[in-house]
C-alpha cells in the first residue's frame, strides 16, 4: 500500500539532517549523497508540486482556496501506490471541510522530530533574519505563518505554524494519526538507537552497517563542508549559514535571562512534557 510519511517538525529543529541522512539511507552509495540533491519527495507546501497536480497556476489562488485544494493533491499520489517522505512544517490543521491538511487517507504517517525551543529561538533568529526577541515573539504568536506573502516564498504556499506550543501538539495529540516523537537532542546523543528506531518506523531498510554509514554521510561537518564549497538552495536570502553548529543548549550563552524566561512562559507546559524543563521550572 502506497502513501505518505511526513517528516513533521518547527522550522529549524533538525528536518534536514534527518533528511540528508533519510537520502544516504536510501542511496547507499559509497560517498555522500550531494546536500543540494536532499529530495527524497519534497515539501508539502510546494507550489510546483500542487500546480503539476491540480493543472493550473495556484498562484491566483487565496491561501484559503490553496489550503481547501491541498488534502485532494495529497490523495492523487495514492495512484503510484508507493512509499515516499515529505517534509513538512505546517501545523497539523484541518481546512474549513474540517479534513486535515495532510488528507487521512493519503497519510501512513508521521515523524515528529521535536527541539528545545530554546535553541530554537537562536537557529530560527538565523534563519529568518531576526533579532532574538522578534524572533521568541513569533514563536508564541498563533498567527505565524510562513510564505505569507508572494515575495517571500514564491516557490511555496503559505503555512500556518501556528505558536511552537500549538505547533508540537497540533501533530503530537492530533487523533488517529501514525506519530513517532524523537528529540533532536536525542539524535545527537545517541544516534544509532533514535535513528534505527525512525528508520524502523517509515519502513526503511534497517541494517546496522547502512544506518552507521548514512549518519556518517550526514554528520554536521559533512553538510557543513559542502555548504561552504558550493553552497546550499534552501539557506534563505539573509541567512549567513544553514548548517551553524548541530549541538544543542547554545541557548545557555546565546539567551539572555529575560529570553530564557520569556519563552518559558510561553511554553513552559510543552517544554516540561517532553523534558525541557525539570519539576521545578527550571530548564534542562
Amino acid at each position: 500500500m502506497g502513501g505518505i510519511y511526513w517528516l513533521a517538525s518547527y522550522p529549524k529543529s533538525g528536518n534536514t539532517w534527518f533528511r540528508a541522512y533519510l537520502k544516504n539511507l536510501i542511496n547507499d552509495g559509497d560517498r555522500p549523497v550531494d546536500i543540494n540533491d536532499l529530495n527524497t519527495g519534497g515539501i508539502a507546501s510546494s507550489r510546483c508540486w500542487l500546480d503539476e497536480v491540480l493543472g493550473f497556476d495556484t498562484a491566483e489562488l487565496a491561501p484559503e482556496e490553496i489550503e481547501q485544494l491541498r488534502p485532494d493533491v495529497y490523495r492523487w499520489f495514492l495512484r503510484d501506490e508507493v512509499i515516499s517522505y515529505y517534509k513538512i512544517h505546517d501545523a497539523y490543521t484541518l481546512t474549513a471541510r474540517g479534513e486535515p491538511i495532510v488528507s487521512r487517507e493519503a497519510t501512513l504517517g508521521a515523524l515528529y522530530i521535536l527541539r528545545n525551543p530554546l535553541d530554537v529561538a537562536l537557529s530560527a533568529a538565523n534563519h529568518w533574519h531576526l533579532d532574538v526577541d522578534e524572533t521568541i515573539e513569533r514563536m508564541g504568536d498563533v498567527r505565524t505563518t510562513l510564505a505569507r506573502g508572494r515575495s517571500g516564498l514564491p516557490d511555496q504556499v503559505s503555512q500556518k505554524i501556528l505558536t511552537w506550543s500549538q505547533h508540537v501538539l497540533s501533530w503530537v495529540d492530533a487523533p488517529g494519526l501514525n506519530v513517532k516523537v524523537i528529540r533532536y537532542e536525542d539524535m545527537l546523543s545517541s544516534s544509532l538507537s533514535i535513528f534505527t528506531e525512525a528508520t524502523r518506523f517509515l519502513q526503511l531498510p534497517d541494517a546496522f552497517g547502512q544506518i552507521e554509514k548514512a549518519l556518517r554521510f550526514s554528520d554536521f561537518r559533512e553538510l557543513s563542508r559542502q555548504e561552504l564549497e558550493k553552497g546550499f538552495k534552501e539557506r534563505p536570502l539573509g541567512a549567513r549559514q544553514f548548517f551553524r553548529q548541530g549541538r544543542s543548549g547554545g541557548w545557555r550563552g546565546g539567551l539572555t535571562p529575560q529570553q530564557i524566561a520569556r519563552v518559558i512562559a510561553d511554553h513552559g507546559e510543552v517544554m516540561r512534557r517532553f523534558g525541557y524543563l525539570d519539576l521545578s521550572g527550571n530548564p534542562v
